[in-house]
């Protein structure tokens, strides 16, 4: 019999790239708590309708300024109150939950294909033209993002689409930057010098052999970019530029109910609250997103 000693040991087989980032994710105690925070609000999202005991719409003109049931004059009917006209708290938030993930889901989608779409193309683009594309970026980057956002909803008119359409734009500079810093990073490597003598050509170059090796960053900047996203359109609700009523967006809920701040404080209170989890959330979650994605950042 031969001696188990003296076989050569198996080589170590190294983990697959899922279980690498968990293992780097998960040493963030914040980034989890926000993940899973976040698929809380993505479920509520998602199951609005079956979760929302009342139509967000609805009124009860019974139930004016209800509060929630723990106070006095409170009822179980509606748990967390009714607003100034009689509908039920709790489903508009639910709701509000829907329009804000929508939201952030339209505006990080459109702002992240043009911006990595210009920046890929700024990286490789001939100097007049890397230059036109990032003068242009500079001068929307010089103004205040909300005071942008205010000004091109006003052209547009006030409207949810309108809204999200001005979110992403004032977005775009950033990821056009970002990709174009880690495509410039990667376009002197040796892997694409051996692309282009093994007669690659430009586009397939780009596309296909540089940009997927620059996800890491753009990927940390959707996340955080989501938060934002939903920070300005809850903005522009409030301003009365964003959601019209009687849209159950957050923003909007709380310019409805900003004059009863003393008087009916839950009205106001809650749909902050959930401006605020939301948020912190997704801060939270993209923080760890860039220790497990960056390997500078990764603790050893």
């Amino acid at each position: 019999m031969t001696d188990a000693a003296s076989q050569p040991a198996r080589p170590a087989v190294p983990p697959s790239r899922l279980k690498e980032f968990w293992s780097s994710f998960r040493e963030n105690r914040g980034a989890v708590i926000g993940l899973f925070v976040f698929l809380a609000f993505l479920v509520v999202a998602a199951f609005a309708p079956i979760l929302a005991p009342y139509s967000p719409t609805e009124q009860y003109r019974d139930a004016l300024l209800v509060p929630p049931f723990w106070q006095d004059g409170g009822s179980t009917r509606f748990l967390l109150g009714t607003d100034a006209v009689g509908r039920d708290l709790l489903s508009r938030l639910i709701y509000g939950a829907r329009f804000s993930f929508f939201i952030g889901v339209i505006v990080v989608t459109l702002a992240t294909t043009l911006g990595v779409l210009l920046g890929v193309i700024a990286g490789f683009a001939p100097t007049w033209l890397d230059t036109l594309i990032m003068r242009l970026m500079d001068i929307v980057l010089s103004f205040p993002s909300l005071l942008l956002a205010l000004v091109m909803v006003a052209i547009l008119g006030p409207s949810l689409l309108n809204a999200m359409i001005a979110i992403s734009i004032v977005l775009q500079p950033h990821f056009v930057r970002l990709t174009r810093a880690a495509v410039l990073a990667e376009r002197s490597k040796d892997y694409v010098t051996a692309a282009r003598v093994a007669g690659g050509r430009p586009l397939r170059i780009m596309f296909r052999t540089v940009l997927p090796n620059c996800l890491a960053p753009i990927i940390v900047q959707a996340a955080l970019s989501f938060s934002t996203a939903v920070l300005d359109t809850a903005a522009l609700g409030f301003l009365g530029m964003g959601a019209q009523p009687p849209t159950p967006e957050w923003g909007t809920m709380l310019a409805e109910s900003r004059e009863f701040i003393l008087s009916a404080w839950w009205v106001v209170t809650f749909p902050g609250l959930c401006i605020l989890v939301t948020v912190l959330a997704i801060n939270l979650m993209g923080d760890g997103l860039r220790d497990a994605l960056d390997p500078k950042l990764k603790r050893s």
